[in-house]
């Protein structure tokens, strides 16, 4: 057994065992009869594979938040600000960009974690964690930014819950503020979105089969109707182990430091990015990022120049 290599793994069986294991062995499996199932620890280069459906399990206290994290609305604008852009990179394609709903997240201003949230006790966890069984990766986030996406969803929750009847239909009229001109410009220019659309081609006749709301929503979220966006074009994965065996499957998570997946038998596993190679083929990668560059005005001349497309 090596020394080279130490570091903690806790995958979860079942509902009742946890496995606890501190690895220092370059590979170690582990064939648990629990339920029929059998859980495999890789120590070299992977960091964990557990079933899908299978929740993570923390069993360390919570990190504190810094004090401005707060549920009230004394949050600095710039704080929030911040929170907004974070949140719409991060979280805006599930969630929407206003925290209100999106292609495959609930609304966040109506959640009860949310409204028992106090300076991201309760969603400081689900973030760092994920909740696997329902689709939602694990994000590596450090504390200031934490704070900055729990300081925008309690604003976002301040503001709709204020309003009265917590209005969330939108009159056509309220949508018709764009540049058509404009929206053109930006479609060929600096959206970059003529690279991958065409009016004449997959965009033809759009406005005619969608209108008003419906047509943003499948601007901003393609993929099919709500709760199916990522689902029906989700990202997929290549990785080559070292020992050169390859590995494909569903794009599960990924940061600056591990790549996972859910393989074809439903399991996930993941692995450190600089002990493996690999390659991720996501369609909608440039939607998920255009969510981060769009301002009000932007977003606006692009709808009115796709209501041209009749």
């Amino acid at each position: 057994m090596t020394t080279s290599l130490a570091y903690g793994l806790r995958a979860g069986v079942g509902h009742s065992l946890v496995l606890a294991l501190s690895i220092s062995a370059p590979v170690l499996s582990c064939d648990q009869g629990f339920a029929g199932q059998r859980t495999v620890l890789e120590a070299r280069g992977s960091v964990a594979q557990v079933p899908v459906g299978q929740e993570r399990r923390s069993h360390e206290p919570a990190s504190q938040l810094p004090a401005e994290a707060t549920t009230s609305p004394s949050n600095s604008p710039e704080q929030v600000q911040r929170g907004q852009s974070l949140f719409s990179v991060q979280c805006g394609f599930c969630h929407g960009r206003d925290a209100a709903g999106g292609e495959a997240g609930p609304d966040l201003t109506s959640s009860e974690l949310v409204a028992k949230d106090i300076r991201g006790n309760e969603i400081g966890p689900v973030v760092r964690a994920g909740r696997i069984d329902k689709g939602m990766p694990l994000f590596n986030v450090n504390d200031a930014d934490l704070a900055a996406i729990v300081a925008f969803i309690h604003d976002q929750k301040i503001k709709i819950t204020s309003k009265e009847g917590r209005r969330r239909t939108v009159q056509m009229e309220d949508l018709q503020t764009g540049s058509a001109e404009h929206g053109k410009e930006y479609f060929n220019g600096a959206g970059g979105c003529s690279k991958c659309h065409s009016p004449s081609a997959d965009l033809a006749g759009v406005a005619s089969r969608l209108r008003g709301l419906a047509l943003l929503h499948h601007m901003l979220y393609p993929g099919g109707g709500r709760g199916a966006g990522p689902v029906a074009a989700a990202a997929t994965v290549t990785v080559i182990l070292p020992s050169g065996e390859t590995v494909r499957g569903k794009l599960a998570y990924k940061d600056e430091f591990v790549i996972g997946l859910t393989d074809s038998s439903g399991w996930y596993r993941s692995w450190f990015k600089n002990q493996v190679k690999f390659t991720v083929d996501d369609p909608l990668q440039a939607h998920v990022e255009q969510l981060g560059k769009y301002t009000d005005e932007t977003m606006h001349d692009v709808l009115a120049y796709l209501q041209t497309l009749r």
